[in-house]
């Protein structure tokens, strides 16, 4: 797998949780900080706006996603003035989450302009999340509409169809858009980061051709035994260059990151699987279940069994 359906695949749990709201103006609805969780906005019909902790409001118009990976709080309302004088008012957290997003639930408000909104939250399990994902900033406002994300609005336009007209396999489809959607928007955002030479961290590691190579070498077979020269030939880079550019990129050396996710993707497979030790340890490339129980606990700080009993 690629670094980035990796980072989804491992750091995602459950299924997401969302709700297809319709609100007729006058109306305001807050949305709690949920710590575990990254929050999105779709904006299916009309308009509106979204106050962000801390910042400015934001006008998001028809086809506009909103994604919050951090599960931060903020407020959509019908009117920037009604953001700042008015109490939100509307469905509380669990009457949103609690309908599906495959039922429409309606907000009469004064049968005012109506806006349509798919609104809610992937499931992020904490003690697994990628450094990919603690890099981004609390709120990153996507417009569908731009040229340069055909993708993103194909995406949000078979949301829309399924919501508006459920049909048999809706709630299948739905939540496989959902996914589709998180992708999108995750990859969008990295491609769209300037490449500079002075920028570090995960945007610019997955603009750079040669740490990208290596990391792909690294997901694609963790279980591979790597060294640093090996891993230089993936980038094509000399030993000391590759080292040096892959630990300022990526926020530490390559052994580093290989040991951090054979010990993540141990850990998914103790958690999803019945796969016996000894079998986990040869698929994240080590020759035994007593070095893998060694490097396991000096990660995690408890041995696999215990590990595995208790998730």
């Amino acid at each position: 797998m690629d670094v980035l359906s990796d980072v989804v695949a491992v750091t995602r749990t459950g299924r997401p949780r969302s709700a297809h709201v319709r609100w007729h103006a006058p109306w305001g609805q807050e949305f709690a900080s949920v710590p575990g969780s990254a929050g999105f906005q779709v904006i299916l019909q009309g308009s509106c706006w979204l106050l962000p902790p801390d910042a400015e409001p934001v006008r998001l118009l028809a086809g506009d996603v909103v994604f919050l990976p951090h599960g931060s709080g903020h407020t959509l309302a019908d009117s920037p003035e009604r953001l700042m004088t008015t109490p939100a008012c509307g469905l509380d957290d669990h009457e949103l989450y609690d309908a599906y997003a495959s039922a429409t639930v309606d907000r009469s408000g004064d049968r005012g302009p109506v806006t349509v909104v798919l609104c809610g939250a992937y499931q992020l399990d904490p003690s697994r999340t990628h450094p990919l994902l603690l890099t981004l900033p609390d709120l990153i406002h996507l417009s569908a509409h731009s040229d340069r994300r055909p993708a993103l609005r194909s995406a949000v336009e078979l949301l829309a169809a399924e919501l508006e007209t459920p049909r048999l396999g809706t709630d299948a489809v739905i939540p496989a858009l959902l996914d589709t959607l998180l992708l999108y928007m995750l990859r969008i955002w990295f491609d769209e980061q300037p490449a500079r030479g002075d920028t570090t961290g995960w945007a610019a590691a997955l603009n750079d051709p040669p740490v990208t190579g290596a990391l792909h070498a690294i997901h694609r077979d963790p279980a591979a035994p790597w060294t640093v020269a090996k891993l230089a030939a993936e980038a094509g880079l000399s030993r000391a260059r590759f080292a040096r550019r892959f630990a300022m990129l990526v926020g530490q050396p390559p052994l580093g990151y290989l040991t951090w996710w054979r010990m993540t993707t141990a850990a998914r497979l103790l958690r999803t699987t019945d796969a016996p030790l000894r079998s986990i340890a040869a698929q994240v490339g080590y020759t035994s279940e007593f070095a893998l129980a060694h490097a396991f606990k000096r990660t995690h700080g408890t041995a696999p069994g215990a590990y595995r009993r208790n998730t």
